[in-house]
């Protein structure tokens, strides 16, 4: 008998992979093409690109509505895919963005990547922490297995939601492999493009709170008060989350004009940005892992990190370790990364630390995770 699972993948959207989004992308990919004996039914919230339609044995679901509110939400999980799962009568369901069906007695394998909304209620919009609030602790009980991108997220899943460890697996994430090195003159010609030819720390990620602009802006303003140089910010990310205390701290900067924003960049123009920046500031106050710090790690860019949460799981000893509350620490990394022997070093043990993560082995542990859950129902 032909093994079905049924795979929540309104995440994957053309042009749009973000966050969880790749992650589901990178996983699912290898999971389908290893296990062809497998009917595979994907579950969009709109009509999928043929992109996403990894091989034959993936077959193709769309539902309504379109899910990207908490009520719609409800709607999709609670009717729409249950409904569905009736229908389809698969083996399990997998959900790699933290969303159930409480409805259904499917067996259910859920993904958290982090409970950020649990230590940081004020940095999200008060509906979507409602939703959140009152629906993951009831997915965490739900659901028969758990899977969870660091060590630190599965101790916080079983602290804030009292799960049995047992219970959670780790899958630890991997990174893209496009980004690798690039040669001394192309990395010129991409500082051109971007920053005039000046070197420039760079952030990436969805400008949300917890990702610290604020402070790094302001981190930003004392480095360059302390040290004369020519160094530039580079932002790359979406303004969706900018908030009014981003705003402030931006626009209470002296040297505003030295920071660019890029907006979001596609995968390719993401690795030629990383790869020719002085450093990687990547200094969240929150993260469930941290896939950027890898990116830097990829292609020899030395990073800053913060020493909270999954950060220093992920980069250990091959980033400089800051306080991400203290704009000073901050600060005083950047100047540190201003000496080539530090960068240099760093540089050396990122490329070794880089080597623990993969994408095949992050695959291989999320489908060892749903065989368990096939195997205990």
């Amino acid at each position: 008998m032909v093994m079905r699972i049924a795979v929540n993948t309104r995440l994957l959207l053309k042009g749009k992979l973000e966050g969880i989004g790749w992650v589901a992308y990178e996983t699912l990919r290898r999971m389908v093409e290893r296990h062809p004996e497998v009917e595979f039914y994907f579950l969009f919230d709109r009509q999928p690109d043929p992109m996403f339609l990894f091989a034959d044995n993936v077959k193709p679901v769309t539902l309504f509505p379109q899910a990207r509110h908490p009520f719609l939400f409800i709607w999709f999980f609670e009717y729409s895919v249950a409904r569905a799962l009736r229908k389809i009568k698969p083996d399990l369901f997998f959900s790699p963005d933290g969303y159930l069906s409480l409805r259904s007695k499917v067996p259910q394998v859920v993904q958290f990547h982090d409970l950020n909304f649990e230590h940081f209620p004020n940095d999200m919009p008060g509906i979507h922490l409602w939703h959140y609030k009152k629906y993951f602790p009831k997915f965490a009980q739900r659901a028969d297995r758990i899977v969870t991108v660091s060590e630190f997220s599965k101790q916080d899943i079983v602290d804030c939601y009292h799960v049995d460890p047992r219970k959670i697996d780790v899958a630890y994430n991997g990174v893209n492999e496009i980004f690798c090195p690039l040669p001394t003159e192309q990395q010129e010609e991409i500082r051109k493009q971007y920053s005039d030819g000046h070197p420039y720390f760079m952030f990436v990620g969805s400008l949300h709170p917890r990702k610290n602009l604020a402070r790094l802006f302001t981190a930003f303003d004392r480095f360059k008060a302390r040290s004369e140089n020519d160094v530039k910010l580079l932002i790359v990310g979406e303004k969706r989350w900018w908030t009014e205390p981003i705003q402030k701290a931006f626009e209470a900067m002296h040297f505003k004009e030295e920071v660019i924003f890029t907006g979001r960049l596609s995968a390719e123009e993401l690795h030629r940005v990383t790869a020719a920046a002085l450093a990687s500031v990547y200094v969240s106050y929150f993260e469930g892992f941290g896939i950027p710090i890898l990116e830097a790690f990829r292609c020899d860019t030395p990073v800053i990190t913060s020493n909270v949460t999954s950060m220093p799981e992920v980069a250990q000893d091959a980033a400089l370790l800051v306080d991400p509350f203290s704009e000073d620490a901050i600060a005083e990394a950047m100047l540190k990364m201003m000496d080539e022997e530090v960068r240099t070093a760093l540089v050396a043990k990122g490329r070794e630390r880089a080597k623990d993560f993969s994408w095949d082995q992050a695959s291989e542990k999320i489908w060892n995770s749903l065989m368990k859950s096939v195997k205990t129902t």
